[in-house]
């Protein structure tokens, strides 16, 4: 059986010894942890900047420093972060199942097994919602 293009593009890889695949994953992760530096530094510089060309001419107030910029980073994370969401698997199971109860109310209610419906005299489209019979 012959090898696959998959296969090919990791040739180079496969071609390395353990020596070098341990020296290029420890190069590579110190130029991913220097780019995050970098970012990092970046990020602070721009909110300082912005703070200072913004604030003290819209509100009147002093400039800041740099340090001060990432301590006010870090002030509207603690403040606007949202709590209780630290699964973030959880969020779009809760909404299924809150979607799927919702159907199985509307469903129930158009089929008129509850008494009377709020849905009578109307029929369903295409996309599932209920309209008013001429």
């Amino acid at each position: 059986m012959g090898r696959h293009h998959y296969d090919d593009r990791w040739g180079w890889w496969e071609e390395r010894s353990l020596a070098e695949k341990i020296a290029l994953g420890v190069l590579f992760s110190i130029a991913g942890l220097a780019i995050l530096v970098a970012l990092l530094f970046l990020f602070g510089l721009i909110v300082m900047k912005l703070w200072n060309w913004l604030m003290p001419d819209i509100f009147g107030l002093g400039t800041i420093s740099y340090w001060q910029a990432w301590g006010l980073l870090v002030l509207s994370s603690i403040l606007f972060k949202k709590f209780g969401s630290h699964d973030s698997g959880s969020n779009w199971r809760t909404e299924r199942k809150r979607k799927r109860a919702l159907r199985s109310v509307l469903h129930k209610a158009e089929s008129g097994c509850c008494g009377s419906s709020a849905f009578e005299g109307s029929e369903p489209t295409a996309e599932g919602e209920s309209v008013p019979k001429d």
